[in-house]
């Protein structure tokens, strides 16, 4: 990967071991409590579920799905949209209650992904590299522990940003303590353990799945297929061939018929002012798509 642990620097001048703080450093544990929220899930099969198990279910999943979607990918990773620093933070404290570390952690890897997707051995989570390497493997991997600031100076450069990279098992922790205060150790299970696994894996289906499964409309130097079940489950993350050739787009979805919620959010909080700056994907883009899938069409 660009940059070096020795190189790269927070504001503050810390390392880059320094700046993604103890976790990184514990090795075993963070490994023990992501498979052992996974075996937590489990534990629904004798606690069984009532409506408000299922509401906070509802309400972490969606509100964070939002914040890995809009926030850590279409905002952190590939500046789509400009919005306020004091939403900028709220984004970056949600992505982070995903339990998928920071946002400059998050979106340096990105970034390196699409400078180098699917080229083996250099793309960050390619299923040429395997498929299980792809979903999760790679997040164990020691070489990515760390954040790449090289790859996301624009954002390293803020206070906030830095901090909550440095401390991403905050969020997190204090949602687990809000669930469980609301609705005790079902809250608990439901609101976070299973919201938090199904988050998980509905994300990193992007890289495996929507890398191996779907058409696509665009020949992309890499494998991106547009997937319309992981576009619904992921809000727009699914049309990934579309994403993979004009990456600075907040809309993923170029057709009315792609359904992107993340881009339906993003385009009511536009509304209100919140955010701003929204880019579409190019006219002559989406044109050519068309006239592309009428010759189809009209050929069988």
């Amino acid at each position: 990967m660009a940059g070096s642990d020795a190189a790269a620097r927070t504001p503050d001048g810390l390392p880059l071991s320094r700046a993604d703080g103890l976790w990184n450093r514990l090795d075993l544990l963070p490994r023990v409590l992501y498979w052992g929220t996974h075996a937590a899930c489990l534990l629904a099969l004798w606690t069984g579920v009532n409506r408000g198990a299922l509401i906070l279910l509802g309400v972490t999943l969606f509100g964070r799905m939002f914040a890995i979607t809009g926030g850590y990918h279409r905002y952190f990773a590939h500046k789509s949209y400009r919005t306020s620093r004091a939403f900028q933070f709220l984004l970056a404290f949600m992505g982070a209650s995903a339990a998928q570390k920071g946002p400059l952690w998050w979106a340096g890897h990105h970034r390196v992904h699409h400078r180098h997707a699917d080229q083996t051995g250099k793309d960050t989570h390619s299923p040429r590299d395997g498929f299980y390497w792809s979903h999760q493997g790679w997040i164990f991997a020691p070489r990515f522990d760390g954040s790449d600031l090289e790859q996301i100076r624009d954002f390293a450069r803020i206070p906030e940003l830095v901090w909550i990279n440095k401390w991403h098992v905050l969020p997190p922790l204090a949602l687990a303590v809000l669930c469980f205060a609301i609705g005790g150790w079902g809250g608990l299970l439901w609101g976070f353990a299973i919201s938090t696994v199904a988050l998980w894996h509905m994300t990193y289906s992007i890289n495996s799945i929507a890398h191996r499964i779907g058409r696509r409309r665009y020949a992309t130097p890499d494998d991106s297929r547009n997937n319309w079940l992981l576009g619904l489950l992921t809000f727009g993350e699914g049309w990934h061939n579309n994403h993979h050739h004009f990456c600075t787009s907040t809309r993923q979805g170029f057709f009315w018929w792609e359904i992107d919620l993340s881009y339906y959010i993003l385009r009511g909080l536009a509304l209100l002012g919140i955010v701003w700056d929204i880019r579409e994907p190019p006219s002559q883009i989406v044109g050519a798509s068309i006239a592309a899938h009428e010759a189809r069409r009209k050929a069988g």
